[in-house]
């Protein structure tokens, strides 16, 4: 008999009654440290006093009026990412998927209104993940997320990641735009040379296409910046964001210049619940935190004790760790055990981490760590690693 909730998810048999900072609580009292952060999304962690008290005062006012009105929240957060971005214009959305839709819905507009409807193809990479909706998971182009759901969503081209010549050899004339992660999330934790990102910048300039960034998961801090391209030093056309941007609460933003943004006028795209204002007081919240003096060199702080750590860690024990590879706190571990079995022996030793591809085990923990937290998640890997061993 198939289960009230639909059984779409391999879940770990674990279940939390409370959060607070680094840490989830079971109703029997277990602790975990939680450095997998609900997949890079409670960046904040869990029950940060700022996002309980914007959420709390914002719930006793308005939840919900939709798009039929102004929401003064989607000014005052647009307003925030504008200064802090390349972005000229905001449009709000729910989830990471959702963003990428109205990325993608935007190159196609931004070319038609141009008077060049043919140019509607997007150069994207393999290996990338770029959420579950029909268009996301073709362009993702990952065999295991297309199997059953033909046919698929046309218009889109895989070439290798980093791989520049094969990209330059797939623009064609009816290539609109190119799309890629920074550091491919889902694919194993594979971060993009910074070379490779300027030259697609450059690229695009050249042929005149649009340069789309997904940084639902490496952005809001995750890298160490605000958002990881600023490490390349450039800047893309247009870029989802989600994940991190509500600290835990669903939002996600289409970021884009007025130029890329030109063709989406009233009426060609929309979203009953995006930007509500619940939505707006969460993310205000985080981006107001992650505003403040110290917070992103803290989190740089934290990413470079934790990566020498795991370096060590590797060293240690060759025969479980094969590579450690990331940015900022968005850390993969290529085990040569299942990285499934390292995931839940490392759960059942109390740090919850997430698996990825190329056997890799993600580290993406809150935002907010310290070096306590660094200490006990290297003492709980290196117990894990040696029970392995």
């Amino acid at each position: 008999m198939i289960p009230v909730v639909m059984p779409t998810y391999a879940r770990a048999d674990l279940a939390f009654e409370r959060g607070e900072g680094a840490y989830l609580f079971t109703a029997e009292g277990k602790t975990y440290l939680d450095f997998a952060a609900g997949v890079a999304v409670n960046a904040l962690g869990h029950c940060h006093p700022r996002l309980v008290a914007a959420l709390t005062a914002q719930a006793a006012k308005l939840w919900h009026t939709s798009n039929l009105y102004r929401v003064p929240g989607q000014e005052k957060v647009a307003a925030k990412l504008v200064a802090r971005t390349f972005a000229e214009t905001v449009f709000f959305c729910n989830s990471g998927a959702e963003a990428l839709e109205a990325c993608i819905k935007m190159a196609r507009r931004h070319h038609y209104v141009a008077g060049r409807p043919e140019r509607h193809r997007i150069i994207c990479a393999e290996g990338a993940f770029h959420g579950r909706t029909l268009a996301t998971i073709a362009a993702g182009g990952q065999k295991k997320h297309l199997e059953g759901f033909a046919p698929m969503v046309e218009g889109f081209d895989h070439v290798p990641y980093g791989n520049l010549n094969a990209l330059r050899d797939a623009i064609g004339p009816n290539t609109a735009a190119i799309l890629v992660e920074p550091v491919q999330g889902e694919g194993g934790i594979v971060p993009g040379d910074p070379e490779y990102l300027r030259r697609l910048r450059a690229t695009a300039d050249e042929f005149g296409l649009l340069l789309i960034l997904d940084e639902v998961q490496t952005g809001m801090g995750r890298t160490g910046t605000l958002f990881a391209h600023e490490q390349s030093g450039i800047t893309p056309d247009i870029m989802a964001a989600a994940k991190g941007l509500g600290g835990g609460f669903p939002v996600g933003a289409c970021l884009a210049t007025e130029k890329a943004a030109a063709g989406l006028t009233a009426g060609t795209h929309g979203s009953t619940f995006g930007g509500n204002p619940l939505a707006m007081a969460a993310a205000e919240a985080v981006i107001d935190v992650m505003g403040e003096p110290g917070f992103l060199e803290h989190v740089r702080r934290m990413a470079g004790l934790l990566r020498g750590r795991l370096d060590d860690l590797a060293t240690r024990f060759p025969s479980v760790v094969e590579d450690v590879r990331g940015l900022g706190l968005m850390i993969g571990i290529k085990t040569r055990p299942l990285n499934s079995e390292i995931v839940a022996k490392l759960a059942a030793n109390g740090l919850l981490t997430v698996g990825a591809g190329d056997n890799v085990v993600r580290l993406l923990p809150p935002l907010i760590i310290d070096e306590g937290h660094v200490d006990e998640a290297i003492g709980i890997l290196s117990r894990t690693f040696g029970e392995v061993k």
